[in-house]
C-alpha cells in the first residue's frame, strides 16, 4: 500500500488522467449496455460528466486526506529557499513577457 501511495504522490497528474479516462470508458460501456435510445454524442457528453464528477470527488477526497494528514502530523518542513536579490528581480521583470 505504501508503494502505491508513493507512486500516486509522485505522479499526481498521470493518476488523475488515468482515473478520468477510466471513468469515461466505464460510463460509455455502462450507457451502451442499457440499450437506451440516446445518440452516441449524447452518450459521450454523459460519460464526460460522469468522469468529471468522479474526478472532482477524488480531488475532494485527496484534499480532505491532506488536510487531516497535516492536522494530525503537522506540516512537513519546507526547504529554505533564499530570497531573490534586487538584481534577480529586475532581470526577471525584464525577461517576463507579461
Amino acid at each position: 500500500m505504501e508503494a502505491i501511495q508513493s507512486w500516486v504522490s509522485k505522479h499526481k497528474l498521470a493518476t488523475l488522467g488515468g482515473l478520468w479516462a477510466s471513468g469515461i470508458g466505464a460510463s460509455l460501456v455502462a450507457n451502451s449496455r442499457t440499450g437506451s435510445p440516446m445518440k452516441p454524442s449524447l452518450r459521450l457528453i454523459h460519460a464526460r460528466l460522469h468522469a468529471q464528477a468522479l474526478t472532482l470527488a477524488v480531488l475532494s477526497g485527496a484534499a480532505a486526506y491532506r488536510y487531516y494528514e497535516i492536522r494530525a502530523c503537522g506540516p512537513k518542513p519546507q526547504a529554505h529557499v533564499p530570497s531573490p536579490t534586487v538584481a534577480q528581480l529586475a532581470e526577471w521583470e525584464l525577461l517576463t513577457p507579461f
